[in-house]
């Protein structure tokens, strides 16, 4: 029999401080989550080279559509559900409570696996570029500087962020827009980039499926506004406005950008321009960043290559102080419904989720410890393993919150029209089906996971033992979170009215 036991902390113990974050601020952390200039020096030259060539801004395009249906659910959920694990009470409310706590756990690992993800190319980068430190005290000094900003009230956090990102946004606007006024080798050609033959070339087997599994993995981050719900000014009016708002900036951002490296290229030779832009010491890729630099200094100034340079290091620093807050909300959210220890909804006198904050940096201080006594690449290992679970999770939990969408109107309609709750989901799930589909047989390409004698970019599902063990990982946790929720026995009333009433 379940029994039900009721809160005994105050309210102001265990409650997100309300009111503080309006439209642009909750922007600020999600755009910011998405590290657009990481996507673009990192994801965009791999998507030309092994997927559709100068197809590959129609790539971003596509998934960044596909994840504005999925947004129109999302928020006409967010109107209905105002709770600091937004994911979960969503799944909960459409799926049941066992489905919801178990993507709960889903949604923790995704956001602590990118959040490690940023930690190892954080500290690898400056071991490289700066020295005098190895990697991970390079990633220490990072993560003890996330962790006190992550106990500071969150509109803090989104004065940091927010800084960060607009320098980063004007640094990629002024290159593209140099770049396309400028024309490049061949002039500016749309059509190649965005006709629909050009985007499917090779098939979603072949080439264009790299391309739209690299775009899946550079959006990563988006989701995150509806977390923010219980701090916002007014959840029922911002959190919409900010969904959509963030896809799109981070879609045409995306688009705009790829397409200018495009055409700074030229569109008949891009390919061979970024293996050309980008080989180091004989190796095609092996800098994917100096493609972005090269043009920036190109059609822009070499100033502009060495703002970049930094400011990837502050993109990386704002994706880590993101995804701090949107794991320890997670757990704060879980901690107050009784499926954690309740000692993580404990509030500072900030209003900050200080407890949840804290237990979120001693996992990845953990991770990052066992990562330098086993001497594992920050890059090769720690990023691409860990930047390829946490994509997987993150679309795992989207399709069944597209599922829930569906179900939970059904169920409870009201004003919402057919769009909102059928037609725009529907689509969506079709489109992240496909996505998790491509982001799984390319694990290999997206994690560096390889069998031996494996071609990633003709055979997929070549996964070595620990490829196997990362992409299964997210299905085998939402199976135990499950079978956990049956057999709890006891639940907590903040937990029966986040995802019940």
């Amino acid at each position: 029999m379940t029994t039900t036991r009721s809160t005994s902390q105050s309210d102001s113990q265990s409650t997100l401080r309300t009111g503080r974050l309006g439209v642009i601020g909750i922007v600020f952390f999600v755009v910011a989550a998405a590290a657009p200039l990481v996507g673009m020096t990192g994801a965009v030259p791999v998507a030309i080279v092994l997927g559709n060539g100068a197809a590959a801004p129609g790539a971003y395009l596509v998934v960044g559509l596909t994840l504005l249906l999925f947004s129109v659910g999302y928020a006409a959920m967010s109107q209905r559900v105002t709770n600091a694990g937004a994911f979960f009470a969503y799944i909960g409310r459409g799926l049941g409570r066992h489905l919801g706590s178990a993507s709960a756990f889903v949604s923790i690992l995704a956001y602590l696996a990118i959040q490690l993800a940023i930690y190892g190319f954080f500290g690898g980068l400056l071991g490289a570029q700066v020295g005098l430190l190895p990697w991970w005290a390079w990633s220490l000094a990072a993560w003890v500087a996330v962790t006190l900003l992550s106990l500071l009230s969150v509109e803090v956090g989104a004065k940091v962020l927010g800084v960060l990102m607009l320098l980063e946004l004007l640094a990629l606007i002024v290159t593209s827009v140099a770049i396309l006024a400028d024309g490049g080798p061949e002039g500016v050609n749309v059509w190649a980039s965005f006709n629909p033959a050009a985007i499917l070339a090779g098939g979603l087997a072949g080439s264009a499926g790299i391309a739209f599994a690299f775009a899946f993995a550079s959006f990563i981050g988006f989701e995150a506004t509806a977390i923010y719900g219980e701090e916002s000014k007014d959840p029922k009016t911002v959190v919409p406005r900010a969904t959509y708002l963030a896809v799109g900036v981070i879609t045409v951002l995306f688009a705009l950008t790829s397409f200018a490296m495009v055409t700074g290229m030229g569109a008949s030779s891009v390919v061979e321009k970024t293996v050309e832009r980008s080989t180091l010491g004989g190796v095609p890729l092996a800098d994917p960043a100096a493609v972005l630099f090269s043009l920036a200094t190109q059609y822009v100034a070499p100033w502009m290559a060495t703002v970049m340079g930094i400011l990837v290091l502050s993109s990386l620093f704002a994706g880590l102080l993101a995804f701090q807050n949107a794991a320890s909300r997670y757990l704060f959210a879980l901690g107050r419904g009784g499926a954690l220890p309740r000692q993580l909804s404990h509030v500072n006198g900030r209003g900050a989720p200080s407890a949840a904050s804290l237990a979120t940096s001693v996992l990845t201080g953990l991770v990052i410890a066992a990562f330098a006594v086993f001497q594992l690449d920050p890059v090769l290992n720690m990023f691409y393993w860990f930047s390829g679970l946490a994509v997987v999770a993150i679309v795992l939990i989207e399709i069944l919150v597209c599922v829930a969408v569906i179900t939970f109107f059904r169920r409870n309609p009201g004003h919402e029209n057919v769009f909102q709750t059928v037609i725009a989901p529907v689509l969506a799930t079709i489109g992240l089906v496909l996505g998790e589909y491509l982001l799984m047989s390319r694990f290999g390409l997206l994690a560096g996971t390889v069998a031996a004698d494996v071609d990633p970019t003709v055979t997929p599902w070549g996964l070595s033992p620990i490829g196997w063990v990362l992409v299964f990982l997210p299905f085998v946790l939402l199976l135990a979170g499950y079978l956990h929720s049956i057999w709890s026995t006891t639940e907590n009333e903040d937990l029966v009215r986040d995802v019940l009433s």
